[in-house]
Formats: structure tokens, C-alpha cells, sequence
């Protein structure tokens, strides 16, 4: 496996996770963000969006995809955009930007990755 698929793979581990959070255990991420504890749907719905991204991440990742590890890069980066807007527009919980720079610096990571992998 690449550095770049590597990367990957990590990252769709860690989403895998999150997803099972969100859709098994929500009020944890909500308490996190001093959010009051829910039973509506919605969360669990995110969770579930989230773990099939995951899955998405990891079979590219193994199937060493390099066009959509490319595309990855690029939308990881546009989620700490998104997310700084929910903040100052939205009144989203400041929390909410530690997620957005996981996946930021993991967007990076992925970036160094693919570089150094062309350059081998």
C-alpha cells in the first residue's frame, strides 16, 4: 500500500469509528459539544452517511485508487470551511472546528503522501 493509501486507510478508520459513534452511541458526541441529549433520528442518520464514507475511504485506500485519493484531499480540506461558516453563521459549537482540522491535517497528510509517492 502507498503512503498516500496508507493515509487514506487511517483516515477511514478513524471516519469508520465516528460513524459508529454517531449512529450507536450519539449523546456522546453531543455531550462533547454541550449539546442536550437527543432521541430524534438525525444523528444516527449522520452516522450512518459517515460510516459509508468510511467505507468508501477504505476500499480506496486498498484498491489504491490514486484519482479519488486526489479528490479526497480536496473536499477533507473544504470541511474545515464549512464548518468554521456553521460557527460564525450558525452559532455551531467552537468544538466542531477540532473535527474540521482532523480533517485538515489529515487531508495534509494524505497531500505529503501523494507527493512523495509520484516523486518515488
Amino acid at each position: 500500500m502507498s503512503r498516500a493509501a496508507k493515509s487514506l486507510f487511517i483516515f477511514g478508520i478513524y471516519l469508520c469509528g465516528l460513524g459508529l459513534i454517531l449512529l450507536l452511541v450519539p449523546n456522546l458526541i453531543l455531550q462533547i459539544f454541550g449539546v442536550p441529549p437527543t432521541n430524534e433520528v438525525w444523528i444516527r442518520i449522520n452516522g450512518m452517511f459517515v460510516l459509508c464514507l468510511s467505507f468508501y475511504y477504505v476500499q480506496t485506500a486498498r484498491n489504491e485508487l490514486r484519482i479519488f485519493i486526489w479528490w479526497t484531499v480536496w473536499t477533507r480540506i473544504a470541511v474545515i470551511f464549512f464548518f468554521a461558516a456553521f460557527v460564525l453563521l450558525v452559532s455551531a459549537p467552537k468544538a466542531l472546528l477540532l473535527f474540521g482540522l482532523i480533517d485538515v491535517f489529515a487531508a495534509i497528510w494524505t497531500w505529503l503522501a501523494l507527493e512523495r509517492d509520484e516523486a518515488r
